[in-house]
């Protein structure tokens, strides 16, 4: 038996002897837990079930153990992972700071930085939120205007941001600044972490066309932050930033897994709803082929990202795939909603009515919210552009 065999079977024996059974059904958003100071546990096994991740340092399994992790390499970490989903274990701790800073900031942090953020990230102390987009700054990120004036021992800043998931739930926010607004477009910007809870700083709920508002504006007011708080060189935050979009559109290329919805796949949902004709195919011939397309490119989905993942481990891994695999993701999650939504017909139009069942509810959300999948960490017509110039070496 091979070591990761080994390894394997150990990971599988402490899930099942350490996640209790109502930890590994599927998922609701008011089950999620998020960090942050004031988490929310919906259960008492959700707080059991967090704690023993915790201290297992499987919340964030490929962190180092001196900080927090699990100290796992990558292989050990798609295999708690893959055997995760195989039990149907819940995620312990939803975070931005899992998904996106903290490694930014094991790459580009100083040594003070990481001892300050990362073990918290992994114990779930802090919730973060992202501040990137502005009102007049979005797919043209580089054009921001937020400002951050050298004030000698800190920062002065002063400006807006939108499109911040859950920012008036977070506690910190890391946030793309400009600190000398005479250089080049992408010069000039910094990375600073400012507290939420700092004097100047307010946000104001969006609310969308799902029913949520998850997603705020935020304002900065002359807020003070100190200078130890940027990450990274002052005026190369471009390049944090470039480095955090990567697990920004990894997170989500393979979005779906972690995202509550109804309990049924399209498939189930037309045998249910649609019903299969006298020689046991399905009754709609136009839904059948609309399926077959779907369920074939979520497949093929599913093996790039597989195969990217062994091209990695084998030192021939091509940096274009994930560029390429959330504009594919994001956009065949797209297409599953629209399959769904069409399924169901009428009985994917409801929104508060008792008539209609949680799955029907969920799928009208769905469908709905689906439309910011391709928005959210790039749109994916700036995703065309760069795949174009990059990875095909199209003129601009």
């Amino acid at each position: 038996m091979s070591d990761l065999d080994q390894f394997r079977q150990t990971v599988n024996a402490w899930l099942e002897e350490n996640c209790p059974p109502s930890q590994r059904t599927p998922i609701t958003r008011e089950e999620q837990v998020w960090a942050g100071k004031n988490k929310v546990f919906p259960s008492s096994d959700a707080k059991l079930w967090f704690e023993r991740m915790r201290d297992k340092g499987w919340t964030v399994p490929e962190w180092p153990l001196e900080l927090g992790g699990g100290g796992l390499d990558e292989r050990q970490a798609k295999i708690l992972k893959d055997e995760m989903k195989r039990l149907g274990c819940r995620t312990p701790l939803f975070d931005l700071g899992i998904w996106m800073l903290g490694p930014a900031v094991l790459e580009f942090g100083s040594d003070q930085q990481k001892q300050q953020y990362i073990p918290a990230i992994a114990r779930g102390d802090v919730r973060w939120c992202q501040g990137y987009s502005e009102p007049g700054a979005g797919s043209d990120l580089a054009s921001l205007q937020t400002r951050a004036e050298d004030k000698g021992d800190h920062f002065l800043v002063n400006g807006a941001k939108i499109w911040t998931t859950n920012a008036d739930k977070a506690d910190w926010i890391f946030c793309l600044v400009r600190t000398d607004p005479n250089a080049k477009k992408q010069e000039g910007i910094s990375f600073l972490l400012i507290d939420m809870d700092d004097p100047g700083v307010s946000t104001t709920p969006i609310e969308l066309i799902s029913g949520e508002s998850e997603f705020c504006q935020t304002f900065f007011d002359n807020v003070k932050v100190p200078k130890t708080n940027l990450v990274g060189e002052l005026n190369k935050g471009w390049s944090v930033a470039k480095a955090l979009l990567k697990h920004e559109r990894k997170l989500m290329a393979e979005i779906g897994g972690d995202t509550p919805g109804p309990s049924f796949s399209p498939v189930q949902a037309a045998l249910e709803y649609v019903g299969l004709d006298d020689k046991g195919k399905l009754k709609d011939v136009g839904l059948r082929d609309q399926l077959v397309s779907h369920e074939m490119a979520f497949r093929a989905i599913g093996l790039t990202h597989f195969r990217s993942f062994e091209e990695r481990m084998n030192g021939v891994a091509d940096n274009n795939v994930p560029l390429i695999m959330k504009y594919v993701g994001t956009e065949e999650s797209k297409r599953k909603e629209e399959v769904l939504m069409a399924v169901l017909g009428h009985r994917a139009l409801g929104w508060n009515d008792s008539e209609f069942n949680d799955d029907e509810l969920l799928t009208n959300r769905g469908w709905l919210f689906s439309k910011a999948l391709s928005i959210a960490g790039g749109t994916s017509e700036v995703q065309l552009n760069i795949i174009a110039k990059r990875v095909l070496g199209l003129p601009d």
